[in-house]
């Protein structure tokens, strides 16, 4: 793999480690925050995006952050500076959006993860500096099919695959040199949650944290 350049992307790398997989929690009741972040840190994966799709969501980071202080919070579907802002203050480390815009290229309020999804995106947020991409929707996108297309003419950049990725297609994903990790929604379902069942999110975690990637 080629060097990774430096920039925003610096920041996120720290942040993310090793971590092959990201889980991207829809938090339904901000109750079940604690018990099934504890679960996935439990489980070895200790980066947890939190998408602001619920009301829960926010107040799920706050428990988080106070209570699993070994979880990272990254808030997710954020799609302007105010929801940025709102997360920041909620203890989220980093950000991820599903495209991004001029608004959010020049805040400095947190490590941003932006969306991209076509050559085109990749090359204007590539000129405002970053280096490693949310590749979303992946599956719509094309794939490990584009993330082969895209190493050509970006060899040095970086991805997270996410969006119709699953426990069964991750390590094709993760096979790929481009790829530095990729998010996945399989960890805790609306059922699991209103089941609370904890030990089976920690079972998901720990297969998935268990995933390496392969490539040379």
């Amino acid at each position: 793999m080629s060097p990774a350049p430096s920039g925003p992307g610096d920041a996120l790398r720290q942040l993310i480690g090793d971590t092959p997989v990201i889980p991207v929690l829809q938090v339904l009741d901000a109750a079940h925050a604690v018990p099934l972040a504890r679960a996935l840190v439990a489980g070895g994966l200790p980066v947890l995006e939190i998408t602001l799709r619920t009301d829960a969501a926010l107040p799920a980071m706050e428990r988080i952050a106070r209570e699993v202080p070994e979880a990272i919070i990254a808030a997710g579907t954020v799609r302007d500076v105010d929801a940025l802002r709102r997360a920041a203050d909620c203890g989220a480390r980093f950000a991820v959006s599903p495209g991004l815009t001029p608004a959010l290229a020049e805040a400095e309020v947190l490590p941003l993860l932006p969306g991209v999804m076509t050559p085109g995106e990749v090359m204007r947020a590539h000129d405002a500096g970053y280096s490693l991409f949310k590749l979303f929707p992946a599956e719509q996108a094309g794939g490990i099919a584009m993330l082969k297309a895209l190493a050509g003419p970006f060899p040095e950049l970086q991805f997270c695959p996410t969006g119709g990725v699953t426990a069964a297609s991750a390590p094709d994903y993760l096979a790929r040199a481009n790829v530095l990790c990729v998010g996945g929604s399989w960890f805790a379902p609306a059922a699991v949650q209103a089941a609370e069942d904890w030990g089976a999110v920690r079972r998901y975690a720990a297969a998935a944290a268990a995933l390496r990637h392969t490539a040379d």
